[in-house]
């Protein structure tokens, strides 16, 4: 237990220190960053699989179609959820980063019930409505929707309803998405780089291409250790636990790169973060109340005499 919370804990830290990562390649255009991400997070998976020879998931593969499918929808989602992250840390909106992984609990509350006819309670409805009220009032009172931030959590919310539905784990399922993406990738960076014939982007010193290659590390650790940690504890304590990321990238937004946080936007978060209270605190409640049942049940059927 005390090896997955640990586990947990570095993954979520990790995942909220990515903009002091990310932001050692502003020489790059985001959608450029995303291209290596996706071409040395291969290379990065496949010397794991090496590694720990697993490989016979492929032949599963090959032969469903559907199971392909799926992994290339779920790949295009990774890869949206990626460009908006990258280009709201390097265009100073680390805060809707934050207020978009904010809401991911919520959204995937709401995809639960419209694909997976999932049957939220009354509690988490009441959650749901708090933060679409914060949402909602960003909008009206600063005259725009939170696109960014509603992009951010809708990628990853739909790539999570993609994934749960899947088979495969997390290192073999990463895998295969950097798989169908990395060759499309290398021909647009071939293609639009500075030898290539649609030249777009600039050749880049030593430093920027040695934060290429560590996008690759960078992205799969912490997936691993997240995948670790979720085998060695209850969903309700990494559900807990997922609420560091966002609160890291918010604490960065305001006092490392001085985004403002004042007016619409902070009677938006307490709305979203009272939102959030609600919903863990209820999902406590009903996990006690569920082990304590059980318990009962256990204790009932214990008393009775055997046949």
């Amino acid at each position: 237990m005390s090896s997955g919370i640990l586990y947990g804990l570095s993954a979520y830290v990790l995942w909220g220190m990515f903009p002091l990562f990310f932001k050692q390649l502003q020489a790059a255009s985001a959608i450029e960053v995303v291209l290596h991400r996706m071409v040395w997070s291969l290379v990065f998976v496949l010397i794991v699989l090496t590694v720990l020879r697993r490989w016979n998931w492929l032949g599963d593969v090959r032969r469903s179609p559907a199971l392909l499918g799926k992994f290339a929808v779920s790949a295009l989602l990774l890869a949206g959820n990626w460009l908006s992250y990258v280009w709201a840390v390097n265009n100073g909106h680390v805060l809707d980063a934050s207020l978009g992984y904010f809401i991911l609990p919520l959204i995937n509350v709401a995809l639960g019930f419209i694909f997976l006819h999932e049957r939220p309670r009354k509690a988490q409805w009441a959650a749901f409505a708090l933060a679409a009220t914060g949402v909602l009032w960003m909008a009206v009172q600063s005259g725009h929707v939170p696109w960014l931030a509603l992009l951010i959590a809708m990628t990853f919310g739909f790539y999570g309803l993609m994934r749960k539905t899947a088979t495969l784990g997390a290192l073999e399922g990463m895998s295969l998405e950097t798989m169908l993406l990395a060759p499309l990738a290398v021909v647009a960076l071939l293609w639009a780089g500075p030898s290539g014939p649609g030249s777009q982007w600039p050749a880049h010193d030593a430093h920027t291409w040695l934060f290429f290659l560590l996008s690759g590390p960078v992205t799969a650790i912490p997936l691993l250790l997240f995948a670790a940690g979720a085998r060695r504890v209850p969903l309700s304590t990494m559900g807990f636990l997922q609420y560091i990321t966002p609160s890291i990238l918010a604490l960065m937004g305001v006092f490392l790169y001085g985004e403002t946080f004042a007016g619409p936007r902070a009677v938006g978060f307490v709305f979203i973060w009272v939102a959030l209270a609600l919903y863990t605190a209820e999902g406590l409640w009903a996990g006690r109340r569920a082990a304590k049942l059980a318990t009962q049940t256990n204790a009932v059927r214990a008393r009775q005499p055997a046949r």
